[in-house]
């Protein structure tokens, strides 16, 4: 007997979005039958249930998280993937909070749609009842791949209170996604702690983190309750944790295994139920390699691995943050709320941004502040910001030439492929560089293009480079 073949309804406002899922899925062998509207959709439930539903979030009436909690009301427990063009954390988190199975930001890949709507036919896993912290907005910009992928995680996290570790270079917003695992979990209600464990002295540290009785020590004039049981139901993040002692390391192990720990002088075992959430911007497997990190504390910490990407693999999401940030800074200075021209947006893109999102916050109050006028030009953005400090700029400046020539090629195009019209001047100004390098030795320039001698002969005469 032949296999009943899959189903999938798709639901989104987007004529071309609906056209390119039907076709695709069709193709793979599932059924498929398409709705502009919610509603209509929602009526058709009534007679029949699909293995799969696919919703965009924003379209008129009912939008796709309304689509999913109405799902959950009538109980009918079938796997749900959000499509949405506006991809942000709080839009992650509140998919994931809804039941959704998956959270897929437009554009996406046709063919990785097309697997994720079959693994989610196979899956039919059930939406729980279990009542979640309510969302809280977050300040996380981001269309990024690499942010997109942190905000699934914390989307994924936000009915859990598992141990996290967040690795990522200085700057990048650690503690923010601590908070917002903090903010958007069932802890919620409860304490959220940060500690920077570089910040204190390392012979105070552990009184820091675990308290102390008084008298334990010269000076401990009264008893003090540490971090840990400050953030007692809540969540304390320890940030730098790469730095912590050996010592510190073997306390943390035992509150992390056992639940309780000691207050310095103290002989009471003290019992909380905290969430820890660590963070460093060092490589920890290479600490334990080194024997400068404990190697069954890194397992206890690493239960989750969040990586915060550098800005500067994040590059379109420079403008948002930009805008964000000068608005908030604006407010917080009390001074008129200024934009950038197109010039002056373009060098803040190429820039290196050694220091991340928090040079970039920094940068946007001095620019705020310093700049005539409610219009920001290139010349307005300090030397100190952009001398030095463009990651290949010689590269930035050819893609972008290249962008532009694209565009008004589309703009006026004559019908010529794009392709054949760039890709052998592109060909031509390799290998004349190559050869030019290499001093007309082709050996040597194929090697230097990638390609093999037999190759490169081949491209020099249909280029008509021979002379």
């Amino acid at each position: 007997m032949a296999a009943t073949p899959l189903t999938a309804w798709v639901v989104d406002d987007d004529d071309s979005v609906r056209w390119v899922m039907e076709r695709a899925l069709s193709q793979d062998g599932i059924t498929v039958r398409c709705f502009e509207r919610a509603e209509p959709m929602l009526e058709a439930l009534e007679t029949s249930q699909p293995d799969v539903l696919v919703t965009d979030v924003r379209m008129p009436g009912i939008d796709g998280l309304e689509v999913v909690h109405r799902l959950d009301a009538k109980g009918i427990h079938l796997p749900v993937i959000v499509m949405t063009a506006h991809s942000d954390l709080d839009s992650a988190v509140a998919a994931y909070q809804a039941g959704a199975f998956e959270y897929l930001p437009k554009p996406f890949d046709i063919d990785e749609a097309v697997a994720l709507v079959r693994r989610a036919a196979h899956s039919r896993a059930p939406v729980t009842d279990e009542k979640t912290a309510p969302k809280v907005m977050s300040a996380m910009v981001g269309k990024a791949p690499a942010m997109q992928d942190v905000f699934r995680l914390i989307g994924r996290l936000s009915k859990s209170s598992m141990t996290v570790l967040i690795t990522g270079e200085s700057g990048t917003g650690k503690e923010l996604v601590a908070r917002a695992l903090h903010e958007n979990s069932p802890r919620a209600r409860a304490p959220f702690v940060a500690l920077n464990t570089t910040a204190i002295a390392a012979d105070l540290l552990e009184s820091e983190l675990f308290g102390h009785e008084k008298g334990s020590f010269t000076g401990a004039d009264q008893r003090r309750i540490g971090r840990f049981e400050q953030a007692d139901g809540g969540t304390l993040f320890l940030d730098e944790i790469g730095d912590m002692s050996p010592d510190l390391q073997t306390r943390l192990l035992r509150v992390l295994a056992e639940g309780e720990f000691y207050r310095v002088g103290g002989q009471t075992p003290i019992k909380v139920d905290t969430r820890i959430v660590a963070a460093t911007n060092q490589d920890l497997k290479k600490a334990v390699e080194d024997h400068r990190f404990r190697e069954d504390l890194y397992h206890r910490l690493n239960v989750i691995s969040i990586v915060t990407p550098p800005l500067r693999k994040r590059r379109e999401d420079i403008p948002a943050l930009l805008t964000h940030y000068m608005a908030k800074s604006a407010l917080e200075l009390g001074v008129e709320h200024k934009t950038l021209t197109p010039e002056a947006l373009e060098v803040l893109q190429r820039l290196n941004w050694p220091g991340n999102v928090r040079q970039l916050v920094n940068a946007c109050r001095k620019l705020v502040v310093l700049a005539p006028g409610n219009e920001i030009r290139a010349d307005d953005i300090p030397e100190e910001l952009r001398g030095g400090n463009t990651e290949g700029s010689a590269q930035n400046d050819w893609v972008q030439a290249l962008q532009r020539w694209a565009q008004s090629s589309i703009a006026c195009s004559d019908g010529q492929p794009l392709l054949a019209q760039a890709a052998p001047e592109f060909e031509r100004v390799l290998i004349v560089a190559a050869l030019t390098h290499a001093r007309g030795r082709r050996q040597e320039a194929a090697k230097l293009l990638g390609w093999g001698r037999n190759t490169l002969t081949r491209k020099i005469k249909e280029l008509g480079l021979d002379d």
